[in-house]
């Protein structure tokens, strides 16, 4: 799985930090109903939201391992259009193209 040298850096340096944050997100995707493809899109709007770059990326992979399609990845990022605005639209297509450019199926 692809990690940023800044969260493995910061995980070196914190590594108690690290696991309740990882915890966190165990117990948060575990507390409702959506199945992992459907929670990985969901935060991937939320991050097309915050304009975050490494976060579209990293959400666009965890949602292809989760089996999601293209099609879907390319609709989460039109819906933001009209929420967040046409250029973060389009910075978010840009980045999820560019995980699709790269992207390998992690081996399991």
């Amino acid at each position: 799985m692809y990690l940023p040298e800044l969260y493995r850096i910061f995980s070196e340096n914190f590594p108690e930090v690290i696991k309740d944050y990882k915890q966190l997100g165990i117990t948060c995707r575990k507390s409702g109903p959506l199945d992992e493809k459907t929670q990985d899109l969901v935060k991937l709007g939320i991050a097309i939201g915050n304009n975050s770059r490494g976060a579209v990326m990293s959400h666009t992979r965890k949602a292809l391992n989760a089996g999601a399609t293209k099609e879907e990845l390319y609709h989460v990022v039109l819906l933001a259009m009209t929420t967040v605005g046409f250029p973060k639209m389009m910075a978010a297509m840009g980045w999820v193209q560019e995980v699709l450019n790269k992207w390998e199926p992690e081996k399991k």
